[in-house]
């Protein structure tokens, strides 16, 4: 015999979500997202783990076992070329084609079904660890909520109730990203701004997630003490001091702002248009899509000397070393990182699968290191402005933005709190009205 997390609906409307926060199954939800949490987030953890062992097996260990000293520049075509072999597989026969498009960004609601949870694992671990340019916290979220459902039906031997399965998918995923955007609270913003949950009801939804989260990063950080493999959070530390914000730091905030706008408008215009040519020959064409990623990172490794990394992966790696030593790059390396990045990062969303965060704060953070180059903003500011003016062009989350672009910074974010925000109120606004870059039906 089921049963529903809220009291019976009476006859003249849904139930009150302040009558179910006081209930007694409330509190039963709220255990049930303690013992949720726990493996969930130690799935997320090795499902992490997993994808960086096979970034560092593709582009080292594989080379040096075949005698290279270091990766041939031309390397990238091969795991990238598999990549889309094996995600154009999974798109054109697979239940559930993977997940969502990246494309599309984060959307309200709703978990994958049992049948599609192998598709998506598949498709990201792919994508991901073979080096294309999405990020794992999309389908993180989905694999979180998809077996958190399973679980809970597979225990009650039936089907779930839809409002419990709503609050349990939310729990799932929010303990599978609990320490991937630096903080529990990070990837609570995301998750309450994407479901647009508001007022008591979001209280009711969130509050098990938060608890799912706590108890996620608790293990994150057990399993790193155990066996060392990092606890995968993004966050970046030992970074500069920067500056007291200045008038001429706030204008070039508002030029940042105008320009991620315009660029994330671009960007998603190109893999809007590519999207619907690859999806009618996604396993002829996705691994066309993964050699064309490859040959932009070859093409700006052979040109600066820099590293194939910092245009392949999600910037995670790269983020790093940019922010902390960005005097290494020129503003010529900058600009055409910005181009290259860009272009895989269209192709990426349009043909593969995996979260859109990521890439886009790894091209804000460079174009903002770019800016520094002129005078009156130090290159600090300018990554984490170009952080949260391009994660709210792509998400179009603003809070969530905001968060992540500090976050990500730690305590030296603090004191660029007020140019992120005027540099994420522009590009919101403009993002907002901006035409739709979606090409016309036909």
């Amino acid at each position: 015999m089921t049963t529903d997390v809220a009291p019976k609906q009476a006859a003249d409307g849904p139930a009150d979500p302040m009558t179910v926060l006081r209930s007694r199954k409330y509190l039963g939800m709220l255990a049930l997202a303690a013992v949720l949490g726990v493996p969930i987030s130690a799935i997320a953890y090795w499902f992490l783990a997993l994808v960086s062992a096979m970034q560092r097996w593709t582009f080292t260990s594989i080379p040096a076992g075949l005698g290279f000293a270091t990766p041939p520049l031309w390397w990238p075509l091969i795991p990238l070329g598999v990549a889309g072999v094996v995600v154009g597989l999974v798109v054109r026969y697979v239940p559930g084609r993977g997940g969502e498009s990246p494309v599309d960004g984060f959307h309200a609601g709703g978990y994958p079904g049992t049948t599609e949870l192998g598709g998506i694992a598949l498709a990201a671990v792919a994508a991901i660890g073979l080096g294309v340019v999405v990020g794992p916290e999309a389908p993180l979220i989905a694999l979180g909520g998809g077996l958190a459902v399973l679980a809970v039906r597979l225990a009650r031997r039936g089907a779930v109730p839809a409002s419990v399965a709503s609050v349990v998918a939310a729990t799932g995923s929010f303990a599978a990203v609990s320490t991937l955007f630096g903080s529990p609270l990070a990837g609570a913003f995301l998750m309450m701004e994407a479901s647009g949950l508001g007022g008591a009801t979001a209280t009711m939804v969130l509050v098990p997630g938060l608890l799912g989260a706590g108890i996620g990063s608790l293990v994150f950080l057990g399993l790193d003490s155990w066996t060392g493999h990092g606890t995968f959070s993004l966050a970046v530390s030992n970074l500069p001091a920067v500056g007291t914000p200045t008038i001429a730091s706030f204008g070039w905030a508002v030029a940042a702002g105008v320009a991620s706008a315009l660029l994330c408008w671009a960007i998603r215009a190109v893999a809007l248009r590519i999207r619907p040519v690859v999806a009618r020959r996604a396993v002829l064409l996705t691994p066309v899509v993964g050699l064309v990623i490859a040959a932009l990172a070859i093409g700006y490794a052979a040109l600066t000397g820099h590293s194939v990394s910092e245009v392949l992966f999600s910037g995670q790696d790269a983020l790093a070393p940019l922010l902390r030593d960005p005097a290494v790059y020129g503003v010529g390396a900058l600009l055409l990182l910005i181009v290259a990045k860009g272009l895989s990062y269209a192709g990426a969303l349009a043909a593969f699968r995996g979260g859109p965060t990521f890439p886009a704060m790894f091209i804000g953070a460079v174009g903002g290191t770019a800016l520094a180059h002129l005078p009156g903003i130090d290159a600090l500011s300018g990554a984490a402005i170009g952080m949260g003016a391009m994660t709210v062009g792509m998400l179009r989350l603003p809070m969530t933005s905001v968060l992540l672009a500090t976050l990500f910074l730690g305590s030296t974010g603090l004191a660029v709190i007020p140019l992120v925000i005027v540099g994420v109120v522009v590009s919101y606004v403009l993002t907002l009205r901006l035409p739709d870059p979606a090409p016309p039906s036909t």
